[in-house]
């Protein structure tokens, strides 16, 4: 069990190492979408936090507002989101995902899943199983952030 500094370092590592392929392998199924990744990104946490001003946008994706402005215009010119009042200060605009923009979003995350499960499948049910026990563990390590 780890338990010296080195080892838990060692865990951050592989768990690190194992999260990036992992993301990497699933990010495959994303070119079905048509979308660039970072408009994928935008469109995710508009969906799952929105309708979202753009600054909030920027500051989740983690870039300058210039850039967020630039791919919320795309993602609204391919009818993904669209902009919509702020109900309490008219002066905001808030990114609202369109229909098409959750069916795009919702369609990736299933073929993705589907993707994993795959994999998953074909692993012994005690490692399944394995996995299934650890997962509560790696949430509250993702929560903790």
């Amino acid at each position: 069990m780890p338990s010296s500094d080195g080892t838990t370092h060692d865990l951050a590592d592989r768990l690190h190492s194992a999260a990036i392929h992992l993301l990497r392998r699933l990010r495959r199924e994303d070119d079905a979408s048509g979308l660039p990744a970072p408009q994928l990104s935008a469109l995710s946490v508009i969906v799952f936090a929105g309708p979202i001003t753009l600054g909030a946008l920027a500051h989740a994706e983690q870039v300058r507002p210039p850039t967020i402005t630039r791919l919320v215009d795309r993602l609204e010119a391919a009818g993904l989101v669209n902009r919509v009042p702020d109900p309490v200060d008219r002066r905001i605009a808030r990114v609202a995902a369109t229909p098409k923009g959750v069916k795009l979003l919702h369609d990736g995350r299933r073929r993705r899943v589907a993707s994993l499960a795959v994999s998953l499948r074909e692993l012994p049910e005690k490692d399944r199983f394995a996995l299934a026990k650890a997962l509560p563990i790696l949430e509250k390590v993702v929560r903790a952030n």
